[in-house]
């Protein structure tokens, strides 16, 4: 079903696509070292549940917590070599488990497989996907068995746009293991009993669009929806806007209007955990930009740090301006690149100088693009403005929590402000400071 409407504002950046995605999907080699993480989620760290010198087998559970948390598990075999503070995707060093490798691949099962999904309850299936310490895999890292746990809701999408500029893992996962996915979804529904379930992807993945239509077209309980390409698309509340007409309003969630949104990529990690009890040891990794030998999708063990998978995608070259953890638009620059790979690491971009587009002298010219172009209908100058000025209370005012940090304004703006680094920062203050 190819749908016209979509959402307000956005842009038309160029793609990259092409880069990554003509490549056929690959394993990273296994590096020496992980480097795991007690913080690769929306909420608070994990405790370790292991020490320096303990040998732990793949799949094991190595950090845990309550609350607002999911465990971590140890992506390879081997014997910890320390437990301490590392570099991190976010640019803030996290206490990570170290893992020496053993290359023996030793499993541990703490979740058996689940031949009959169809029979487990809510709870069970809430339990599963919490133990396999499951997020959001298109990169905002909540937790999936607290998002998926609302009750019912009238439309559940899965959120297959991936439209963000270069990055093609979500496509490539469609385009060889859709099945995979779509169990998922199918599992999702059995705990949040939807009217309307929907996969809405953009019209720019003809293969996975033409894959996904074969094989729904023998049943009538998952809709397709293709959707004119257009950034931030596959951001939640755009992506309900397209699919539903509905607004989130401002401070809101989804579940305010009906809606429950999940990532593909997150879907099919629910198979893998309910239907495999398998945690999330490794995820697809576009290894991409005009600074990498030979851009692809690489299946790549969590904790291997940017460098060793930039090597297995031939390494860097030319003259590169700037390593980004995710996409060009919401992406982090990454100054040191021992940082591993985490769970919600959907790419690694090398930039040359070619690509860049920063000013020297940034300077606000008041054209009122940044306007234009908000999906959220912010004003994103006032926001730089009062977020340098460090006025809090101006902040609040112009509602700056409500910004997706989409990066719309940024790439449309004629005088270079770098407006989405100053929101980041106001709207830590903002947090911050009590109201």
């Amino acid at each position: 079903m190819l749908r016209k409407q979509t959402f307000w504002g956005g842009v038309h950046p160029a793609g990259r696509k092409e880069l990554s995605s003509g490549a056929p999907l690959e394993d990273c080699p296994p590096p020496r070292e992980v480097v795991i993480p007690l913080l690769q989620h929306i909420g608070k760290p994990c405790t370790p549940l292991v020490k320096a010198g303990d040998h732990v087998d793949m799949g094991q559970k190595i950090g845990d917590g309550e609350g607002l948390c999911v465990p971590v598990h140890a992506s390879v075999s081997g014997t910890v070599k320390a437990v301490e503070p590392r570099s991190h995707p976010s640019g803030q060093p996290h206490l990570a488990v170290v893992i020496e490798n053993d290359f023996q691949n030793t499993y541990h099962s703490a979740v058996p497989p689940c031949a009959d999904t169809d029979a487990l309850d809510a709870d069970a299936l809430i339990r599963r996907i919490r133990e396999a310490g499951l997020v959001g895999m298109g990169g905002a890292t909540f937790p999936t068995d607290i998002k998926a746990n609302i009750g019912k809701v009238e439309t559940l999408i899965a959120n297959a746009c991936e439209c963000e500029p270069y990055i093609t893992a979500d496509d490539a996962l469609l385009c060889t293991d859709a099945d995979r996915a779509i169990r998922g979804l199918r599992l999702l529904r059995q705990l949040l009993k939807p009217r309307r379930t929907v996969i809405a992807i953009e019209d720019n993945k003809e293969r996975a669009v033409s894959i996904l239509t074969d094989k729904l077209k023998q049943q009538d309980e998952v809709e397709l929806v293709v959707l004119p390409t257009r950034y931030p698309q596959g951001a939640e509340k755009q992506l309900i806007q397209a699919v539903t007409g509905r607004q989130v309003p401002s401070g809101g969630f989804p579940k305010d209007v009906g809606c429950a949104v999940f990532n593909i990529a997150t879907c099919a990690s629910v198979c893998r955990a309910v239907a495999d009890g398998e945690p999330i040891l490794r995820r697809i990794v576009t290894i991409t930009g005009h600074g990498i030998k030979e851009p692809k999708n690489l299946i790549v063990p969590i904790g291997t740090p940017f460098a060793h998978a930039i090597e297995a995608a031939g390494g860097l070259q030319g003259d590169v301006w700037k390593v980004i953890a995710g996409g060009p638009m919401m992406g982090r620059s990454q100054a040191d690149l021992s940082t591993p790979v985490i769970k919600g690491t959907n790419a690694i971009v090398a930039l040359t100088n070619a690509d860049d587009l920063e000013s020297p002298h940034p300077s606000c010219i008041r054209c009122g693009r940044c306007v234009s172009v908000c999906p959220m209908g912010l004003q994103p100058l006032y926001l730089y403005r009062f977020s340098r000025c460090r006025d809090v209370g101006m902040l609040r005012q112009y509602s700056i929590l409500d910004c997706v940090e989409c990066g719309c304004c940024a790439y449309t703006c004629p005088g270079k402000l770098p407006i989405v680094a100053a929101i980041r920062e106001g709207k830590q203050r903002v947090r911050e400071e009590p109201s």
